[in-house]
C-alpha cells in the first residue's frame, strides 16, 4: 500500500477500524438493552427528568455511582467512534461535539423507544440523559487530543518549507482527450 505525503492511508485505516468497532459496539448495546428479561416484576417507566437520578442518589454514594456509571458508560464509546468513522481531522471542535452528541442522543432515544416493546425492559428518561452525557464526556476527553496528534503526524510527513501544490493533489492531473477540440 502506498503512503501519500498527507497520510491518507492512516485516515482510511482509522475509518475502517472505527466502522468495525462501531458496528460491534452497537450490536453489543442492542443485545444488552433489547433482550427480553424474565423478571417477576417491573418498575414503572420514568418520564420525569432527574427523578431516577435522585432515587439513585438516595441509595448512597457507591450504589448511585455504580448505577449512574453504567448509564454513562453504555454509549460513551460512540463519542469516539462516530468521529473516527467520519475521518475528518480539520474540523470545528464545537461542530464535531454537537454532531456527535446529537447522534448519541438519537441512538439513546431509539433504544429507549425500542424498549417499550421488550418484556422486562423499562423506559427511563434519565438513562437517555446519562447516555448522552457519557457520549459528550468521551468525545471531550479523547477526540481533540487524537485529532491534534493526527494533524501533527500529517505535518511531519510533509517536507518542510514547501506547500502542497495543486499538481501534488492526491487525485492527480485532470485527464484530457487529445483528439477532441475545444468547442467554438
Amino acid at each position: 500500500m502506498r503512503h501519500g505525503p498527507d497520510g491518507n492511508t492512516v485516515i482510511i485505516r482509522l475509518r475502517v477500524a472505527g466502522t468495525l468497532l462501531l458496528v460491534a459496539h452497537l450490536l453489543y448495546v442492542g443485545w444488552l438493552t433489547l433482550r427480553p428479561l424474565d423478571v417477576p416484576w417491573v418498575t414503572a417507566p420514568n418520564f420525569h427528568p432527574l427523578a431516577g437520578i435522585r432515587a439513585d442518589m438516595a441509595l448512597g454514594p457507591l450504589p448511585a455511582a455504580r448505577l449512574m456509571g453504567k448509564a454513562l458508560l453504555l454509549l460513551a464509546p460512540l463519542g469516539v467512534l462516530l468521529p473516527m468513522v467520519g475521518g475528518r481531522i480539520a474540523v470545528s471542535p464545537l461542530g464535531s461535539l454537537a454532531r456527535t452528541v446529537a447522534a448519541g442522543a438519537l441512538f439513546s432515544l431509539a433504544i429507549e423507544l425500542l424498549q417499550t416493546g421488550v418484556p422486562g425492559q423499562v423506559v427511563d428518561v434519565d438513562s437517555l440523559l446519562l447516555n448522552t452525557a457519557g457520549v459528550a464526556l468521551a468525545h471531550l476527553a479523547v477526540v481533540p487530543v487524537g485529532r491534534s496528534l493526527l494533524r501533527r503526524g500529517r505535518r511531519r510527513g510533509r517536507p518542510r518549507g514547501r506547500a502542497l501544490l495543486r499538481d501534488d493533489a492526491p487525485q492527480g492531473a485532470t485527464p484530457t482527450i487529445p483528439r477532441v477540440g475545444i468547442a467554438p
